[in-house]
């Protein structure tokens, strides 16, 4: 049983009944009398809705209801998923934002937005349906280029926001900045694309309806990050009521990365239609519909520049980036683009920095936060400029890097941006990473890979992230313990695939010493958990072992009390280790699991002990990625040699869980740096609709990912763990991208948009074999 705490490499509960095939998802399960949905979208990126037939589609067999707009006016539902995030930090200059419509009303403004929505006794029959809604439209022109979008003679999509801008925001000193670079030896500017990708979640997206007519409230089955958030907003602000009127129920979860963090509309119309109908109703998305219906991560266009003395060292940043918000501000579009530049600054002494965001809407499927929520998007512009540098001060790329790093003994170091790092050794970390990649052997390798004809670079990228929760963001837990000793723990953080059952179990066993099989981990419903966080920006584990531990600390007081009474000695004189509780310099001792059941005996109840942990600062995981790549110049093909990733994470929890959540992430940026390539044409229609046309990374694709982890435990939380869900997406990108490029520097290439796909390579190695003399 000892070998079952925290640090232990210990094997996931979730995965038997996952291989074995009994997971419980949404589309697993069924109710009595349920209906099915189908939602008629528009085929048309930007148009006016002239008429709107529903007529055959009521007579199509099987078909008990077509919901429009009209009928959520009537029965008095919201027309509109509200946003209720402001940009975090700086200085917002100007925002207008316009939510997500649950049906529209008169004008759609992307390929997918939602028309009607079609309740059936069978989804084939609501299909059916959903094909015999006739709507006309007037077309009007389309916009997909968020810097296009902002111009003075692109086509407005909202009255009220000129050149289409959703917000402009700012933070930084200006005037120091622009001091710097006055003064500045050297000047370094890129102008990149982090690119537009779908979330693309092994389970789609789904939702259960269900109207308790006796309890007057509504039921939602549905996979969600944010359970608690979610019952808030349906119950306040899209059918006015009472929270304790609406019941979350989230179980087996395939895959969230911030697509499931928001309130979608067909959301909103499975729990209306229930009502309506008086039945359960039962919709889930199919994969083409996905591609067109889940908020799209990233789509960012970004110029940004370095100032520098004339020892090559950073004097001052400064950035202009157009964020694609998409047609309507997501519940969360408003975080993605801004919330980055907190750690701009990222692992490097930059004494300012001056940022400028314009969100601008297009024609395009809203954004919302993607796997890093914005930190994936400023290393991957961070790290390519420090390449640019390097290369343009005819720097040796570590080297220029390393005399900017902040040193050892600067900590604890205040960065520009407002944010306060404790502790770090970036130096180390950094040269414990070229050892394991052999960086010194590089070249021998390039050699040998150009006698078989072939590019071989090889790139690195350091990065530091801010998550594990901090000031105002904290999470709840609540432990009670039965008669027959069992432990069962209720917490607001949500599962959707990284292992909390196992994780949670972890720390509860060290927290009282149980035995794992008397634990049982609950989450995913909130009548029985009465507030939760949920899980996002890497903090699901940093918070929840905190809470764990205080509530568990609780627990552990309530039992002194029963534990002292029946070994007739005072409270102050009763330790607890190991699940039992000690008479300090005796022998007497009393189980954890009696006590519990003495509490049981007398109070009619079990112990039970609830808190909340927030810490004070946010904790700051940081690491470095090298990547190598070999290309066939006759084809343009990329294939990566080799990947390695060296972190400090702090303490690790479970390290197995540890490497599987990098791996996932440095296979997630793989794919935005070489295959996702999300590309509308003119008029809005989106190319790569399907897997047919979108390159998601397979096994194949990817290269074995070796993984090392060093430890200096943060001090925020009681584990000393930092975080890492995020991580690995956010150092693959440009770690892969820097590789790309250093393979194409005998063409002269210096800079190739992600991503890196093989007929974009084959292009520019032809442009530049063209251009030379």
């Amino acid at each position: 049983m000892e070998r079952y705490g925290v640090g232990q490499s210990v094997a996931r509960r979730e995965d038997p009944k996952l291989v074995q095939g009994a997971g419980r998802f949404v589309d697993d399960q069924t109710r009595p009398k349920l209906a099915y949905g189908h939602v008629v979208r528009s085929s048309l990126a930007h148009a006016d809705i002239t008429g709107l037939d529903i007529a055959d589609a009521v007579a199509t067999p099987g078909v008990l209801a077509v919901i429009t707009v009209a009928d959520l006016r009537r029965d008095g539902v919201a027309e509109e998923i509200p946003c209720l995030a402001q940009p975090p930090g700086g200085r917002l200059l100007d925002i207008v934002l316009h939510g997500q419509p649950v049906l529209v009303s008169d004008r759609v403004r992307y390929v997918g937005d939602p028309i009607a929505f079609v309740v059936a006794e069978t989804p084939d029959a609501a299909r059916d349906g959903a094909e015999r809604v006739l709507v006309d439209y007037r077309p009007l022109s389309a916009e997909v280029d968020c810097r296009v979008a902002a111009e003075d003679t692109a086509t407005p999509l909202w009255s009220d926001a000129p050149n289409n801008r959703c917000f402009s925001w700012e933070q930084g000193d200006g005037e120091a900045v622009a001091a710097a670079f006055a003064a500045a030896a050297h000047q370094v500017e890129i102008d990149l694309v982090n690119n537009r990708v779908v979330q693309n979640a092994m389970e789609t997206r789904n939702a259960i309806g269900e109207w308790d007519a006796d309890g007057a409230r509504y039921v939602l089955t549905t996979g969600t990050q944010f359970p608690h958030a979610m019952k808030a907003v349906l119950a306040s602000h899209l059918f006015n009521i009472e929270p304790n009127q609406v019941r979350i129920l989230v179980e087996d979860v395939g895959g969230g990365f911030g697509g499931k963090n928001s309130i979608y509309p067909e959301q909103v119309l499975v729990l209306h239609a229930a009502r309506r109908l008086g039945r359960p109703v039962k919709w889930v998305s199919d994969r083409t519909e996905a591609f067109i219906s889940d908020f799209h991560g990233r789509d960012n266009l970004t110029w940004a520049a370095l100032a520098l003395d004339a020892d090559g060292r950073i004097q001052a940043l400064k950035v202009r980036t157009h964020a694609n918000i998409g047609a309507y501000t997501a519940a969360r579009g408003t975080v993605s683009p801004v919330n980055g530049v907190i750690v701009m600054s990222s692992c490097y002494r930059v004494p300012a920095i001056h940022v400028a965001v314009d969100a601008v809407y297009t024609n395009t499927v809203p954004t919302d936060p993607y796997r890093g929520a914005g930190r994936p998007e400023v290393i991957y512009m961070l790290e390519r400029l420090m390449d640019c540098a390097a290369d343009q001060l005819g720097l040796d790329r570590v080297d220029f890097r390393r005399r900017n790093l902040i040193p050892r003994d600067a900590f604890p170091y205040a960065t520009p941006t407002g944010l306060t790092y404790d502790d770090a050794d970036f130096e180390a970390l950094l040269a414990a990473a070229l050892e394991k990649t052999d960086w010194a052997g590089f070249e021998e390798r390039r050699a040998t890979a150009a006698t078989a004809g072939r590019l071989r670079g090889i790139g690195m990228a350091n990065y530091l992230e801010r998550c594990g929760g901090g000031p105002g963001l904290g999470e709840s837990a609540r432990l009670e313990m039965n008669e027959a000793g069992r432990a069962r723990l209720f917490i607001g953080s949500m599962a959707n695939g990284q292992g909390h059952q196992t994780a949670f179990t972890q720390v509860v066993h060290e927290v009282l010493g149980l035995p794992p099989e008397d634990i049982e981990i609950i989450q995913g419903d909130t009548d029985q958990i009465e507030t939760g966080t949920g899980t996002g920006g890497s903090w699901s584990i940093p918070l929840g072992s905190g809470a764990i531990v205080k509530a568990g600390a609780r627990l552990i007081d309530q039992g002194r009390e029963i534990a002292a009474s029946a070994l007739e000695v005072a409270a102050v004189d009763v330790s607890f280790e190991d699940g039992a509780f000690r008479v300090t310099g005796t022998d007497l001792i009393i189980s954890l699991a009696d006590v519990a059941k003495r509490a049981a005996a007398g109070e009619g109840v079990g112990l039970s002990g609830q808190d909340r942990f927030e810490p004070d600062n946010f904790t700051f995981p940081y690491g470095c990625h090298i990547a190598e790549v070999e290309i066939d110049p006759e084809t343009g093909a990329v294939s990566l040699i080799r990947y390695d990733a060296v972190h400090d994470f702090g303490r690790a929890l479970n390290p197995a869980l540890l490497g599987g959540q990098v791996h996932g992430g440095v296979a997630q940026g793989i794919g935005q740096a070489l295959l996702e390539h999300t590309f509308y044409d003119r008029d809005g229609q989106l190319l790569a609709g399907s897997f047919l046309d979108y390159g998601l990374p397979r096994a194949g694709d990817l290269p074995d990912i070796d993984f090392h982890h060093q430890v200096s435990p943060t001090t925020r939380n009681p584990y000393g763990i930092k975080g890492c869900g995020e991580a690995g997406a956010t150092g693959s990108p440009p770690a892969v991208m820097n590789a790309v490029i250093d393979a194409l520097r005998p063409y002269g290439i210096r800079h190739v948009d992600m991503p890196a796909t093989s007929e974009r390579v084959w292009q520019a190695i032809r442009a530049a074999a063209k251009a030379s003399p």
